[in-house]
């Protein structure tokens, strides 16, 4: 399911009207992307938990030449579900 299918969905299932189910999911968007940005993190309970994952600096390997390299930090965005998600795909 993409944007537009879930826009739909929604719409069908509310009295709300497409563009304003839209503006809504784009809005959700900027505040969970803003929130993670700040370096917090969003929780709905049930479904999940939007945060944000730290990796430490490493040392790898380059696979073609096989000498090491330094890989910096980095940070990721992260999902994990929530109870209630987990029990309904489990079904």
């Amino acid at each position: 399911m993409n944007k537009k299918n879930l826009i739909e969905t929604l719409a069908s299932r509310t009295d709300l009207a497409k563009t304003k189910i839209d503006e809504i999911m784009t809005t959700l968007e900027e505040v969970v992307t803003e929130e993670l940005s700040k370096g917090g993190e969003v929780v709905l309970t049930g479904f999940g938990k939007f945060t944000v994952s730290q990796r430490k600096a490493r040392i790898g390997i380059n696979p073609r030449t096989r000498e090491k390299i330094q890989i910096p930090a980095s940070k990721s965005p992260k999902f994990t579900s929530g109870q209630r998600l987990k029990d309904a795909v489990k079904k």
